[in-house]
């Protein structure tokens, strides 16, 4: 806000100025009144998001490296488990959590930005929305939900989750309300989820239809196979989980970790 307020009061002095010099007439004053607090708003502006994006780039940073580290783990652990696949879990939860605490710590150098560009808080607390949503963190999922902006597929899915997980009414019209901006790949998971809810509910024939309309919008293979799976009564077919970490990120089921026992080999020779 302070940006524009500040642009809003050069634009008038420049206007004021013109005019009072007689260097323009009133109605020329004016627009290069106009003209000089847009310019100014654009200038900061792009200055603002250039460093919001350096505070941004941060966070993503812990994120990829915190991700690397584990995958690099689980993958260690295919050949050498540590135990049980409890064990496994419990030790790739804390270690999640130790990254993702640390781009919450990150993300407060964003803060700063929140008198300065409209809407920044907003988008400061969708992403740590969504950092407390990997971290299960509840709690304050239900405290930032209200105050965050749902601009992509991605964050309509956390908030139809949520109100899945909560049990709450209206989640139909959330779907309604973020699907119709569906127009490309990104939206396939709304779709995905939605019909997976309607599954669970034994509401069959709408996840059925559900479906028919996310195929008629975004080509899927794997929302076809569900669709394909209701058409023929094989409920038992459905199954999200060919999406993967995108779908096992909405907390909703979680992955089978599949380990390789050690071979023991005898001591005896063939």
């Amino acid at each position: 806000m302070y940006l524009i307020v500040i642009n809003l009061v050069l634009g008038v002095l420049a206007g004021m100025a013109l005019g009072l010099t007689d260097t323009a007439s009133t109605i020329w004053s004016v627009v290069w009144g106009i003209l000089a607090f847009i310019v100014a708003q654009l200038l900061a502006g792009y200055l603002v998001q250039k460093k919001v994006k350096l505070e941004m780039e941060k966070v993503q940073e812990i994120l990829n490296s915190g991700k690397n580290h584990l995958q690099q783990k689980i993958s260690q652990w295919q050949m050498r488990p540590p135990g049980s696949i409890k064990d496994a879990q419990k030790i790739i939860e804390k270690e999640q959590k130790i990254f993702i605490d640390r781009a919450l710590e990150a993300s407060s150098g964003l803060e700063k930005f929140n008198r300065w560009a409209p809407l920044m808080s907003k988008q400061v607390n969708a992403l740590r929305l969504q950092l407390h949503w990997m971290n299960k963190d509840f709690k304050q999922v239900d405290k930032l939900m209200p105050h965050v902006l749902i601009m992509d597929p991605m964050m309509a899915c956390i908030k139809i989750a949520r109100m899945y997980m909560r049990k709450e009414e209206g989640i139909d019209k959330v779907f309604k309300k973020h699907s119709g901006k569906v127009r490309n790949e990104q939206g396939t998971l709304i779709y995905a989820l939605y019909s997976w809810i309607l599954v669970q509910q034994k509401k069959i024939d709408e996840a059925h239809k559900v479906l028919i309309e996310g195929c008629e919008k975004v080509e899927n293979e794997f929302l076809k196979r569900n669709r394909e799976s209701l058409a023929n009564n094989r409920v038992g077919h459905f199954s999200n989980t060919p999406f993967g970490e995108e779908w096992y990120a909405l907390n909703l089921e979680q992955p089978k970790m599949k380990m390789q026992r050690q071979q023991r080999f005898s001591k005896r020779p063939y």
